[in-house]
C-alpha cells in the first residue's frame, strides 16, 4: 500500500498546474456550490463521493479545496496508477488495491486514521466508489462497498461524519471547446446512532449520485447554468479567434463585389 507523503510545494505547484491544464482543454470550468457546504464543522470529518466518467476526476479536489474549504485532503486511487505517479502522494493521495482483500482492508482502515486524526483542519476524503471509470450517463450506479466502510470505521471512533455528493459533466455547448460542469450537494450530516449497515449507505450514496447527475445533465440540456460559477475561464476556441480576426479586419467581401 502506498501511503500519503504530503508536501505543501507539491500542493502549490500542482495548483497552478491543475489551472494551466484546464485553461488549455476547456472553455469554462464550472462549479455549483451549496452555501452551506463552506460552513461545515471542522472538527467533523468528510467524506466527499461522486461519480467517476472521465480522466480529469479528481484533478478539481485540490482548486476546490484551495478555493473553499479549510481542509486537509486525501483521495484514494488504484495501486497501479499511483505506482506509475506517485507523485501524488505528495498530494494527499494514498492506494487501493481490490484485488488483494488484505491490502483492501487496509487501505480503508487507513483513511478512517486519516480521517480521525485531531487537526486545526477539516479531514476531507475525496473518493469515487464506482471504482473505474464508467460513462456519465450509465444506469444504475454500481458503488463498491468500500466507501461504507470507510464511514463504519470513522463512526466507532467520531459521533458524526459528513457525506457529500459531487458530481461532474462534460458538454459541448456553443463552443468549440467542452465545458466542465461540477455540481456539490448539501452536506448530509450522518449520526453514529443512525448507522444502518454496509448496504444501505451504499444505496443511500449510489441513488443520491444518480439524483444529482440527472438534475445536472437537465440543467445542462435547458440552459439554466446561472447557479454554476465560472472559477476558470480557458483560453480563446479557434472559433473565437477567428471571429475576433474578423470583427477588426472584416468579415469578407461585400455583396457587390
Amino acid at each position: 500500500m502506498l501511503k500519503v507523503r504530503r508536501s505543501w510545494a507539491y500542493t502549490r505547484w500542482f495548483g497552478w498546474y491543475s489551472r494551466r491544464q484546464f485553461r488549455h482543454h476547456f472553455h469554462s470550468f464550472r462549479v455549483q456550490m451549496p452555501p452551506e457546504l463552506p460552513e461545515m464543522e471542522l472538527d467533523i470529518p468528510v467524506i466527499f463521493y461522486g461519480n467517476h466518467a472521465y480522466w480529469w476526476d479528481g484533478f478539481w479536489s485540490q482548486l476546490c479545496t484551495e478555493r473553499w474549504f479549510r481542509q486537509n485532503l486525501y483521495i484514494i486511487i488504484e495501486y497501479a496508477q499511483l505506482v506509475k505517479h506517485q507523485f501524488f502522494t505528495r498530494l494527499g493521495a494514498f492506494s487501493i488495491d481490490r484485488s488483494n482483500a488484505r491490502s483492501a482492508i487496509e487501505t480503508l482502515n487507513y483513511a478512517a486514521e486519516c480521517l480521525t486524526t485531531p487537526s486545526a483542519r477539516q479531514n476531507a476524503l475525496w473518493i469515487f466508489p464506482q471504482g473505474r471509470i464508467e460513462h456519465v450517463d450509465k444506469r444504475p450506479l454500481l458503488f463498491f462497498r468500500g466507501t461504507a466502510g470507510i464511514a463504519e470505521r470513522v463512526l466507532k471512533k467520531r459521533e458524526s461524519i459528513y457525506l457529500v455528493s459531487v458530481v461532474s459533466r462534460i458538454e459541448y455547448l456553443e463552443e468549440q471547446k467542452p465545458e466542465l460542469f461540477l455540481s456539490f450537494g448539501s452536506p448530509k450530516l450522518l449520526k453514529k446512532t443512525e448507522w444502518s449497515g454496509l448496504d444501505s449507505l451504499t444505496a443511500f450514496m449510489q441513488g443520491a449520485t444518480e439524483s444529482h447527475l440527472d438534475e445536472v445533465k437537465q440543467a445542462v440540456v435547458e440552459r439554466r447554468i446561472d447557479g454554476f460559477e465560472v472559477i476558470i475561464r480557458g483560453s480563446e476556441s479557434i472559433n473565437r479567434r477567428v471571429e475576433g480576426f474578423r470583427s477588426v479586419f472584416g468579415g469578407g467581401r461585400s455583396a457587390e463585389e
